[in-house]
């Protein structure tokens, strides 16, 4: 399985999907100008490893997202329930979801996936600034 990595922009995340060493990574800001490319790829992409992976080893996934638009978010939504998916069937996905302390909409996002996406270990982390 190939690795990802998509350099951060003005208005995409950096992208690190390094599946070989079963770590994922978003970090920046996500509202591109179209959501469904952008994310669509990515989203295939770990739906294709997720299909073929037989190993028992945790996936850590770290997400620091300072913002996303309502395209991007229904988008995470999909990339979270292939994650959840892959934890209902027996591997441990931890989810590290880092969010600025005073930023009560991205804490309350993670609040949301805690709730929705039941079979993922989250772990909150607040970042300073």
């Amino acid at each position: 399985m190939t690795n990802i990595f998509i350099p951060a922009s003005a208005s995409s995340p950096e992208v690190d999907f390094r599946f070989d060493e079963r770590q994922l990574s978003l970090k920046g800001e996500a509202y591109p100008e179209n959501a469904a490319l952008f994310w669509g790829e990515i989203i295939a992409a770990l739906r294709h490893f997720i299909e073929r992976d037989t190993a028992q080893e945790p996936i850590v996934v770290n997400v620091s997202l300072a913002y996303f638009n309502s395209s991007s978010t229904k988008m995470l939504f999909s990339l979270f329930s292939a994650l959840n998916e892959k934890a209902a069937s027996g591997t441990h996905v931890i989810l590290n979801w880092f969010y600025d302390e005073e930023d009560d909409t991205i804490y309350e996002f993670g609040q949301e996936l805690r709730e929705d996406f039941t079979d993922l270990i989250f772990r909150d982390h607040a970042v300073q600034n």
